[in-house]
This record gives C-alpha cells, structure tokens and sequence, in this order.
C-alpha cells in the first residue's frame, strides 16, 4: 500500500471506531467524558514510560487505559458528593492533564513525547513504524493496534447491543428490570479510554475528541434509530478522513488538524439539510403547518 494509503486506513480506523463510541456518548449525554480522557490519558503515557523507560509496548496502553478509568472514577466520586458533572469533569481533566504536562517537561528529558505531538499526534510518521504480521506482511503498527481495538469495541457493542441501549435511553428502567448499570458504566468507559488510546500516537488528542463527538452529534441529526446511528456515524468518520487528508495536502497543513476540521464541515451540512433537525427541513415544515 501507499504512503497516503497507509494515513488513510489509520485515519479511517480511528474515525470508525470513534463513531461508534461517539454514538453512546452523545445519547449518555457524555460528550466532554470524551475530552476529558482524551487528554487525561497523557498522565498514563507519561507515567508508564518514566517506569518503563520505553515509548512502545503494551505498558502504554495499560497505563494510560488505567488513566482513563481513574478519571470516570474521580468525576462520578466527586458528582456523588453533589459536585455537578460538568464541574467535576473540568476539575478532574485539567488537573490531571496538568500533571501529565508536568512530568512531560521536568521528568521526560529528550524523549520523542511532547505536548505538541500530544496534541496534533505525529500521522505522518505512521507508515514508518511497521511490524511483521504473518502472511499479511509490513504493517504500521497504529494500523494493527486500532483494526484489534475496532473489533473489540464492536464485539461489546453487539454483545451488550440491548444493554447499551436501555442503560442509553432510559438508566432508571434499566436499573429497576436488574441490569448492573455501573458495571456498564465503567466497561463503557474502558472502551472509550482504549479507543482514545489507540487513536491518541498516531492523530493527538484534538482529533480524537473531535472524531468521537462531531460524527456522532452529525449521525444523531439524521436519524433516531440506533443502529443507523452507528452506521452513518462510522460512515462521516471515514469521509472526514478523506476529506482532511485532501484538504491538508491541498493547503499544506496538519493532517490531523484538517481531518478534524472536516468534522465540523459534515456537521454543518448536517445541521442545515438534515430531514428532521436541519434548518432548511425545519423551515419547510413549518411553512406547511402555517
């Protein structure tokens, strides 16, 4: 495969698999969850390579997983102390964001790990960092990482579909009927922190937050059943793949910056053409009723 091949796929992976997260975050009402791990998980990076001494390995993942789930717990501690959610997510996020920075700039030394690339993640250089993968040959590691993770996160979304869906919609019925709806919880938020993970080397965390909101909140525009949901949100995650991948080759940009900032642009055109919530559709209809 191609250099711009290779992007692509991981892009692509990471816009699938944020979509299809994105979806129960938007209908949880869960959205800066998203970005508060997305940049919390940088304290697990930090931590686990000042143990380690190493960028690569599976110490990575586990620590900054590890990360993620300490920040659900923290903010739902705090919440159930009468601390409002949105507070106790931007306390607990900027708190420990701030550490990981810390560390970053007293502990780290010359390490390749910086805020910059923290942020932006470093896409180009994916199709260099390769593994040997039986009968299939060279392939980037990122690209192995998110197609294992991909398909964990559709195994549990398929397993639990119902679960997901009740615990979504409606988490008092489901706690009456006997589903362990923290149990969910704290699984839903192992998902979401290793899908974070996984996408946080290789596009940064602007991107991540980004490709798990902004495809979801377009997908939930266009339709009310969950499992077109999921589709169409996958599918806007792909094209602002391409999309950013064009835009920025066009202008000469960051990769990941433009691929989010393509997410916006479906989201737009979503607000406005949608059938039932866009601006145009709402208009019509209410010419109609008058």
């Amino acid at each position: 495969m191609s250099y711009a091949g290779w992007i692509l796929l991981t892009a692509s992976l990471v816009g699938v698999t944020c979509g299809l997260i994105g979806v129960l975050l938007i209908l949880r009402r869960m959205a800066m969850m998203a970005d508060a791990i997305s940049h919390t998980v940088l304290l697990g990076i930090v931590c686990a390579y000042i143990i380690t001494r190493e960028l690569n390995g599976i110490h990575m993942l586990i620590g900054a997983v590890l990360v993620g789930l300490m920040t659900a717990v923290l903010v739902q501690w705090f919440h159930s102390r009468g601390v409002q959610q949105e507070a106790a997510i931007g306390v607990v996020f900027t708190t420990l964001f701030a550490i990981g920075v810390i560390l970053i700039a007293t502990k780290v030394g010359n390490a390749h790990l910086d805020v910059q690339h923290t942020l932006m993640g470093e896409i180009t250089f994916i199709p260099w960092e390769k593994v040997n993968i039986p009968l299939l040959g060279n392939i980037p590691e990122a690209v192995v990482l998110l197609t294992l993770v991909l398909v964990t996160v559709l195994f549990f979304i398929l397993a639990f579909y119902k679960e997901w869906k009740i615990t979504s919609f409606d988490p008092m019925l489901a706690a009456s009927i006997g589903l362990p709806v923290m149990l969910l919880h704290y699984l839903f938020m192992s998902l979401v922190s290793l899908t974070t993970v996984a996408a946080f080397d290789a596009v940064g965390a602007i991107m991540v937050v980004a490709m798990l909101i902004t495809p979801a909140a377009s997908a939930y525009l266009w339709t009310n059943r969950l499992s077109w949901m999921f589709v169409i949100s996958s599918i806007f995650g792909v094209m602002s793949a391409f999309m950013g991948y064009y835009i920025a080759v066009w202008l000469d940009t960051s990769i990941s910056g433009a691929m989010a900032f393509s997410t916006g642009i479906i989201f737009i055109i979503s607000f406005i053409f949608s059938k039932k919530y866009g601006v145009f559709s709402s208009r019509y209809l209410q010419k109609e009723k008058d």
